[in-house]
This record gives C-alpha cells, sequence and structure tokens, in this order.
C-alpha cells in the first residue's frame, strides 16, 4: 500500500486492538496478580474503550486530532502507570512530522516512533526492565526495519507484531526493576509482564484490523 494512513484505517487497527484486549482481559489480570493488583485486564478495556470512542464514527476526521484525543482520554483512564504510559504513546503519534513518507509503512512507523519517543520522555525503563518497553521497542524497530525495506503496511504490521510477541515472552526470564513487582526481585521470573503481554496484543489487534481495511493492494 501508498500513500497516507487514513483515520478509518487507522480505526480499524483501534478496533482489531480493542477486540484482542476483551479477548485476552482475564489473562492480563492473572498476571497482573502475581506483582500487582489483579486489575491490569480490567484497566485495559477502559483504555480499549476509550481509544475505540476517539475513532468512533462521526467524531474527529483528521487523524492526528483523534490520537491526540485518544491519548487525553486513555490518560483520564484511572489505572496507574500502565495507563498512563499508553495515553502518552497514542497521543505522541499525532507529533510524528507531516512529510514521514512516501509510504504508509514508513509514516506509520514515523508515527510510533514519535509515540515511543514521548514515552522515553517520561520513563527510564528499557527493554530488559520486565515492562511493556519490552515490547514496545523491538516492535517499532521491527516496523521500521520493514517499512525501509520496501514491505506494505500489512507485512510491516506483521513483523511488529511478532517481535512484540517474542520480546514479551522474554519477559519471563526476567526480573522486575520497575514499579510495585521490583519490591519481589526474583519472584517475578517466570511470569510474562503484563504491560509488555497488552502491547504485544495491541499489535496482534493491529495488524488484524488492519487486514480488515477495505482497498487493500497486494504489497499492503
Amino acid at each position: 500500500m501508498s500513500g497516507s494512513i487514513t483515520k478509518d484505517e487507522f480505526a480499524r487497527m483501534i478496533t482489531g486492538a480493542a477486540a484482542m484486549i476483551r479477548a485476552r482481559h482475564a489473562a492480563l489480570s492473572a498476571l497482573d496478580c502475581v506483582a500487582g493488583d489483579g486489575d491490569h485486564g480490567a484497566t485495559m478495556l477502559r483504555v480499549a474503550q476509550q481509544l475505540e470512542k476517539a475513532f468512533a464514527p462521526g467524531g474527529e476526521e483528521d487523524l492526528r486530532a483523534c490520537l491526540r484525543e485518544a491519548g487525553w482520554s486513555v490518560l483520564g483512564v484511572d489505572g496507574g502507570a500502565s495507563s498512563s504510559l499508553f495515553g502518552i504513546f497514542f497521543g505522541g503519534m499525532a507529533d510524528a512530522p507531516a512529510d514521514a513518507g512516501a509510504t504508509g509503512a514508513s509514516q506509520l512507523a514515523a508515527m510510533f516512533e514519535a509515540g515511543l519517543a514521548t514515552v522515553r520522555k517520561q520513563t527510564k525503563a528499557q527493554p530488559g526492565d520486565k515492562t511493556m518497553m519490552d515490547a514496545l521497542v523491538p516492535a517499532i524497530a521491527a516496523l521500521r526495519a520493514a517499512a525501509d525495506a520496501g514491505k506494505g503496511v500489512k507485512e510491516s504490521l506483521y513483523d511488529a507484531a511478532a517481535a512484540a510477541r517474542t520480546g514479551t515472552e522474554g519477559t519471563r526470564h526476567l526480573t522486575a526493576r520497575y514499579g510495585r513487582a521490583r519490591l519481589l526481585g526474583e519472584k517475578t521470573r517466570g511470569h510474562e509482564d503484563p504491560g509488555a503481554a497488552s502491547m504485544s496484543l495491541i499489535f496482534e489487534g493491529f495488524y488484524d484490523g488492519f487486514g480488515e481495511s477495505k482497498g487493500e493492494s497486494g504489497n499492503a
């Protein structure tokens, strides 16, 4: 696919992500029981609801405006640091350069990179710290690599989702270094980080949702 990502295409990605969260929210809460309050799944359900609301038909048609609204809405979700960082990520996407790229894949990569840059201003967590960054950072790196290699949006999102899943699975072997979980030390090993798991599900949903977009070309 070439050209800019439209609001409708991104809305389908959001719909796909929300569906994935709804299907797995109980598993997310179970992961959170290891070192948290066990409410991460419920928090992510509220995050999904706010994201869908920001991209609902009849609202803003400008993609950047929708992303800003989504960011602010998710920031308002009562869910601790995780929901705040998700809100910062989505809102930060709106700060991508207007001339982000000639293809939808490169534009999407630039948007996600802008979101990541905003998140990095709020947390010092890095891959290896057993946080959402273990899924987010490799996903965006894979998306950029795919776009630079000339892949279309659908293929690029597939690569991003696969990288996020691999990063999340890797958190099983890590010790938490941030949040309440860090107090448990080695006891956090053997379980996926719920924030990383949520981010992985979102990227998987992005891929599924984009596949529902109308008018895909063979390169998408």
